[in-house]
């Protein structure tokens, strides 16, 4: 193996998507090809199925796409976004959603905060009462700025507004942060690979509530490779309606057992202490400037976004750890040299993570 593939140490890529990958993960994608109409297919989603629904906590079949999460969030407007979409937007990734709409054709109102901030029920429901909306779009943990949006309290609110659909993009929080589909009455939650689950980019997965398939059978224009019904129907045979990624598929079911070992609550448990882990060590260097920018008892388990020191850039803090071996990130966006970012999720551990810090704190203070 030449030195430009060998594989660094793993517990040294806290990059916030995305995220690092267990070698026997990896390795799993190395599986014989299969046909994706036959049942060795069938099988295989019908075996991590249950797992699946463990992660999502929910009843509800969970969908394989062969996408980006980006590819889940349209369907989710094709389908259920109405004419008219209220946008909550608090940072890079909320405005993406934002601007899906916008693209599909819909008439969308923009609640939008300073990044960092988030969206309180209060005015989700000062939004609701001045306007009627078929749909609402937010995201859970929004990447770009480590906050979490409360999205048991937001459901809750937008469903005393009758038939408004609630569209959550929560690719920065399933597998790390606590997800209730049904108990939380989701309509449509989504998620990406590359992210908590800890698998290579390349699939988005997500679950429709019936409300959500009742708005796709008036929608005209859902299209072809994104129809939810499609979706649905396919699922139940334990198969996808366009042809899957095999490879990752392998890998995803590789992970889902490794995720049911360790439990979901068990899983959520060890990113909360991961990211209070976090948390300490910015108050520990807030001497130097440095903060959580999102609001205590809004802050994401599976990624924090830190102030840099006055005089450092943030992709200057970036590079620097990368040449101690370390890769975390830059802030994103108008943020990139006023933040750093940390991506302290996926099948990384404590102690790995303290030794990033240790490594990063001698880099801020230098």
């Amino acid at each position: 193996m030449s030195p430009a593939t060998m594989a660094p140490p793993f517990g040294r890529f806290f990059l916030p998507g995305p995220t690092e990958v267990l070698p026997e993960i990896l390795a799993a994608q190395t599986r014989p090809m299969i046909g994706h109409r036959g049942k060795s297919m069938e099988h295989l989603i019908a075996g991590m199925m249950p797992g699946l629904q463990r992660i999502f906590c929910t009843a509800r079949p969970v969908y394989i796409s062969a996408s980006s999460a980006t590819g889940l969030m349209e369907a989710s407007i094709r389908n259920c976004g109405g004419s008219r979409v209220l946008a909550l937007v608090n940072g890079a990734f909320s405005d993406r959603y934002c601007r899906i709409a916008q693209a599909n054709g819909c008439q969308v109102d923009v609640l939008e905060l300073p990044m960092g901030q988030v969206h309180t029920p209060e005015l989700v429901t000062e939004a609701l009462l001045r306007q009627k909306y078929d749909a609402v779009t937010v995201v859970h943990s929004e990447t770009s700025t480590g906050a979490l949006n409360p999205i048991a309290d937001i459901a809750r609110v937008v469903h005393a507004q009758g038939d408004t659909l609630l569209l959550v993009d929560s690719v920065t929080g399933v597998a790390g942060a606590e997800v209730q589909t049904d108990a939380w009455d989701l309509d449509f939650v989504l998620t990406g690979s590359q992210k908590a689950l800890a698998l290579p980019p390349g699939l988005a997965l997500g679950v429709a509530h019936p409300r959500a398939l009742a708005r796709a059978r008036h929608q005209t224009n859902r299209g072809i490779y994104f129809d939810l019904l499609e979706f649905e129907s396919y699922i139940h045979k334990h198969q996808t309606p366009n042809t899957p990624a095999v490879s990752l598929m392998y890998a995803l079911a590789a992970q889902v057992d490794r995720i049911d070992a360790e439990t979901i609550a068990g899983r959520w448990a060890r990113h909360r202490v991961m990211a209070q882990r976090t948390w300490a060590w910015a108050d520990e260097m807030a001497s130097l400037g440095i903060r959580v920018l999102a609001p205590a008892g809004y802050r994401s388990p599976t990624v924090t976004c830190l102030t840099v020191p006055v005089g450092k850039k943030g992709s200057e803090i970036n590079d620097r750890m990368k040449a101690l071996g370390y890769t975390i990130s830059a802030g994103y966006g108008t943020l990139k040299d006023s933040t750093i970012r940390i991506g302290h999720m996926g099948d990384h551990t404590l102690a790995e993570l303290d030794q990033l810090l240790d490594e990063l704190a001698g880099v801020v203070r230098a």
